[in-house]
């Protein structure tokens, strides 16, 4: 089947006008785990099936250690290492605010955003949209810092460091973005700051309000004047900061998350101002459910969020894990192809 092109996704997102049917970008979260780790036998299977965005990582810092094209091209203070069998989240890469002189060196050896390793060589476009894509913005990377206890207690202890370094974070987000505009001429760009849990926000609207919005703007505003969109990955119940983000120029909210938020309240109280990247469960139905089911889901959320004027696309929640059944993903892409056409007015 054909794949929607550049145009198509532009009007979609912008909310001018839908396509022949919903897109499909299902590819982007479909990992090799999959198919026994073979980077072709997913390629073979894929192709059977259209995904209408076309996307690249950008190589951002590592975490303790930089990348052979530049050793320096790393987040840790100088001198820290990751520790043996502990997760990022337990680890404190900045031990303590007030230790001033650590906390100085973390800035001086700040990655430099033209930096070589960023990895900006050249893509070439197909007609298609391109993301440019990058995990962990303002929270995420803030608590791979500080470990996520101290990340949250930081709001109350530390506010003038976290504005700090979120400042920091942003102009090098924003250096970031021009450079793959520069390099690939990218469409849109779509980042990750999982600000929700299974239940409710991770923190309240005056926190978001004083320590996040002022900084998501920015970002927007730069993918804005760059002629780009700004697409925003955030796993959980995040529906107390959806008018906010739509107040300050988010494009595209994904995935909305299944089980957290009501969607039907969703697709009517934000679905002509916001474009909706839903994503389909991939907590139970990709492993546990029947294709019957998928079908059935799939069905359920084309009816909740499609629209004439677009502002609705269709991917997973979130990656791939080795115990989908194939037998499923065939179902959801032939549920999606079917039950996505529009109707003619």
């Amino acid at each position: 089947m054909q794949q929607l092109n550049r145009q198509d996704i532009i009007r979609i997102i912008e909310g001018k006008g839908a396509a022949e049917r919903v897109p499909l970008l299902y590819h982007l979260w479909i990992y090799e785990n999959m198919f026994d780790d073979d980077c072709q036998k997913r390629q073979d299977w894929l192709t059977q099936y259209p995904c209408d965005v076309d996307h690249k990582f950008l190589q951002f810092p590592g975490t303790t250690e930089g990348r052979k094209e530049d050793p320096s091209f790393f987040w840790a203070p100088p001198g820290v290492k990751s520790t043996e069998g502990k997760g990022l989240d337990s680890q404190f890469l900045i031990a303590d605010w007030e230790d001033e002189e650590a906390v100085e060196a973390f800035y001086a050896t700040f990655p430099d955003p033209e930096s070589p390793a960023l990895n900006t060589e050249e893509k070439v476009k197909d007609g298609r949209y391109l993301l440019g894509r990058w995990w962990d913005c303002l929270f995420e990377r803030l608590w791979r810092l500080r470990g996520m206890e101290n990340a949250l207690m930081d709001f109350y202890l530390y506010p003038e460091q976290v504005h700090r370094l979120f400042a920091r974070l942003t102009k090098f987000y924003m250096r970031v973005m021009e450079r793959a505009k520069e390099a690939w001429d990218v469409d849109g760009f779509f980042v990750s700051d999982d600000i929700g849990t299974q239940k409710s926000a991770f923190f309240s609207l005056e926190i978001f309000r004083e320590f996040f919005k002022p900084y998501y703007k920015q970002l927007f505003d730069k993918a804005h004047e760059l002629g780009t969109h700004f697409w925003l990955h955030c796993c959980g119940n995040i529906e107390l900061f959806l008018e906010d983000f739509i107040e300050i120029g988010l494009d595209v909210i994904h995935p909305i998350q299944k089980n957290t938020m009501d969607e039907n309240e969703i697709a009517r109280k934000y679905g002509d101002r916001l474009c909706i990247f839903a994503g389909f469960d991939v907590q139970y139905l990709m492993a546990f459910g029947t294709p019957e089911e998928v079908r059935e889901e799939v069905k359920h959320l084309m009816e909740t969020y499609k629209r004439q004027d677009g502002r609705f696309l269709m991917t997973m929640g979130n990656g791939s894990t080795p115990d989908w059944k194939i037998e499923n993903l065939t179902a959801l892409y032939e549920a999606s192809l079917e039950y996505g056409r529009l109707r003619k007015r």
